[in-house]
């Protein structure tokens, strides 16, 4: 069984970064999918950005396009999001999300993904 307890987050004024961390335990993370999601209030759970188990695909939101990288380290057993640039209506709790696959993917459905952090807040301030 997989574990994830996120780090990272805080609050940050526009135009700044953060870095979300995603340490995994209990299994190797380079045989998973492995993306970030965030819930603003009273909005749905959206799909951020997506890493392939290969780290060969990457997906990423139109929203935070060109903003925003996710990342793997499997001799860590981490998977990262870098976040630049921010913006308010980048505000919301942000989880990482973990799925098994036996291929490249990089889905966007929350349903697909089988493991999930705690959620951590970010609060980017104008």
């Amino acid at each position: 069984q997989m574990l994830l307890v996120q780090s990272g987050g805080g609050l940050v004024q526009a135009g700044g970064s953060l870095r979300l961390s995603c340490p995994a335990s209990g299994r190797t993370v380079s045989s998973y999918s492995k993306a970030w999601f965030r819930q603003a209030p009273g909005k749905e759970r959206e799909f951020v950005a997506g890493i392939s188990r290969s780290g060969g695909l990457m997906k990423y939101a139109d929203s935070v396009k060109g903003r925003f990288t996710i990342s793997s380290d499997n001799a860590k057993n981490t998977f990262y999001l870098q976040m630049n640039s921010l913006k308010p209506e980048d505000t919301a709790v942000y989880y990482c999300a973990a799925a098994l696959f036996t291929y490249d993917a990089t889905p966007v459905l929350p349903t697909t993904y089988t493991v999930w952090g705690q959620g951590t807040q970010v609060t980017v301030s104008s």
